[in-house]
């Protein structure tokens, strides 16, 4: 696996006795995040968020997996973010774009989701007392949704914490993984079944293996099929 994501490990690469907050949607990425907090943090909570999403049963799941994993749940309605802009997670009369425009994000992007998120996320982190924040973006598995890059993180970490005079730091494991590296992660964590079965990342609201059509089932999908090959050679060998 690639060991790019210990980049992004606290100080030493072992548990700090500081907490952490995951912004925890309840699908693949996020999930695999919050077990790879719980492992590095003394205490983690999770903040998931309802913006009219099509696909809302993904909080639903987030909060049964956070209960069972012993971590501190909220969720916060920010439906506002569906009333700025048209995209086909939130409008249901938007046909779902199945590849990237040349041109452009495709109309699965939530224009300003990530900076809301992040945002919310560091007001949240600072009445609880902690600095740590965990998401799961990749600019490796982007979709082309440009809140997702390095930069952008990078950016907003500095923004935030000149807001409130604080020192945050945004951690993102899987900001230089796949989702094949992402599925070895899971397994290394010993929640690959658990991610397989009960998370959420399929954009028409499916659970699981998803619809299988949609582009994060998708990418989802070639990720497992990937991982799954290189495990079952490796135990060959």
């Amino acid at each position: 696996m690639n060991s790019k994501h210990q980049i992004h490990l606290p100080v030493d690469g072992g548990v700090t006795h500081e907490p952490a907050l995951v912004v925890f949607s309840g699908g693949q990425d996020s999930t695999t995040c919050l077990f790879w907090a719980k492992k590095h943090f003394s205490k983690v909570y999770a903040l998931s968020f309802v913006y009219g999403q099509k696909h809302a049963h993904e909080v639903e799941m987030a909060e049964e997996i956070a209960h069972e994993a012993g971590v501190h749940f909220d969720k916060m309605d920010v439906s506002f973010i569906s009333s700025l802009a048209h995209n086909s997670l939130t409008d249901s009369s938007i046909v779902m774009d199945q590849v990237k425009p040349a041109d452009g994000p495709p109309n699965t992007f939530v224009p300003g989701r990530n900076l809301f998120f992040l945002s919310i996320a560091a007001v949240y982190a600072r009445e609880h007392s902690i600095r740590h924040i965990v998401t799961g973006v990749s600019q490796t598995d982007f979709s082309g949704y440009p809140d997702c890059r390095d930069a952008f993180i990078r950016s907003l970490n500095v923004t935030i914490n000149l807001a409130m005079e604080e020192q945050f730091v945004i951690h993102t494991p899987l900001m230089w993984i796949d989702k094949c590296e992402t599925w070895a992660l899971a397994d290394e964590l010993g929640v690959l079944d658990l991610v397989r079965h009960r998370t959420l990342t399929c954009y028409n609201g499916v659970p699981g293996d998803g619809c299988g059509h949609c582009p994060a089932c998708k990418l989802r999908r070639e990720g497992l099929e990937q991982y799954l090959a290189i495990k079952n050679n490796s135990t060959k060998d």
